[in-house]
């Protein structure tokens, strides 16, 4: 039987969302010099290792049935990341956060077609509250006019919000694969996948980052790595429903980081529009079955990584 240890899986969590932010943060820096592929070439190359790490405390297995199950999964991924690469560089880095945890509201969305599940009356209330939280965000920024200024902006808060359901798709597929496959399984081809499948066009339009940038990209890399460890060790300390709202401490840091890092101070509405959406990704997790919320709540974090 898993052990509960409620404090140190809060805390393990809290810590993951805090290098996933920070990871952000650094992808916001380089985005602006660099292309997004090469970022992502990086981060994946670097957090291989600490992949390795977490597979070998059970059993490192590549084998597998479902090949293209998997290469689906890191196709689906890679964009997933593109996004996040896009939107953090453009965005203020809480704004991109809050966006981010739209992922368990599309994941009922998605279980409807995909899964054939039909959603009860209080999960539906929740993404009604959720998607009521996108909207004041949005009135916020005056993102619902459509003169010509906000256009751009605009355009890239429709990308954050689209990477919530990309990301929940890929959340989705996670759960299918899990029937048949060891998550250590999963976690290891979608890194290899997604190497091989960012180093191809690099040298077509890679660019030779400076001292800083490099850095950064190993930073990056490493953080990712570090971020899914201490996931992984915080789901095994203690039971998800019990420990799940701490998932939501990445607002936090990146609220801190954007702040002192970057300038950026958020607005009321961003505030309020993070309660809604937030506050029904807790009212999920709470009344969910156990199923049902593990998923909800590692596409929270997943999210966060754009993985």
């Amino acid at each position: 039987m898993m052990k509960h240890d409620l404090k140190r899986g809060a805390l393990l969590l809290a810590s993951a969302t805090f290098f996933t932010a920070a990871l952000n943060a650094l992808q916001k820096l380089t985005g602006s010099r660099l292309p997004a592929l090469e970022i992502i070439f990086f981060r994946n190359l670097f957090s291989l290792p600490f992949v390795l790490i977490i597979a070998s405390r059970t059993k490192i297995v590549l084998r597998t049935h479902h090949f293209q199950g998997h290469l689906l999964r890191s196709v689906i991924g890679l964009i997933s990341m593109i996004m996040v690469v896009v939107t953090v560089t453009r965005l203020p880095l809480a704004e991109q956060q809050v966006l981010s945890y739209t992922q368990p509201l599309f994941l009922v969305l998605l279980s409807i077609p995909l899964l054939h599940e039909r959603p009860g009356l209080q999960r539906w209330i929740a993404v009604l509250i959720g998607f009521s939280g996108v909207v004041v965000v949005a009135l916020g920024k005056g993102l619902l006019n459509t003169g010509a200024a906000g256009s751009v902006s605009t355009i890239i808060y429709l990308i954050a919000l689209a990477q919530g359901a990309v990301g929940a798709l890929t959340t989705m597929q996670i759960r299918q694969l899990s029937a048949t496959e060891a998550s250590t399984t999963i976690a290891l081809w979608q890194a290899i996948l997604m190497t091989v499948m960012t180093a191809a066009p690099l040298p077509f339009i890679g660019i030779m980052p400076g001292l800083k940038d490099a850095l950064c990209l190993v930073v990056v890399g490493a953080f990712a790595g570090i971020a899914q460890v201490l996931q992984t060790e915080a789901f095994a300390s203690a039971q998800v429903s019990a420990i799940g709202p701490f998932a939501y401490t990445g607002l936090l840091w990146a609220a801190l980081i954007g702040w002192l890092g970057f300038g950026e101070i958020p607005g009321i509405a961003m505030l309020a529009g993070a309660l809604l959406i937030i506050g029904s990704g807790i009212w999920m997790l709470r009344h969910d079955r156990p199923a049902a919320v593990r998923t909800a709540v590692l596409g929270t974090v997943d999210a966060a990584e754009g993985s």
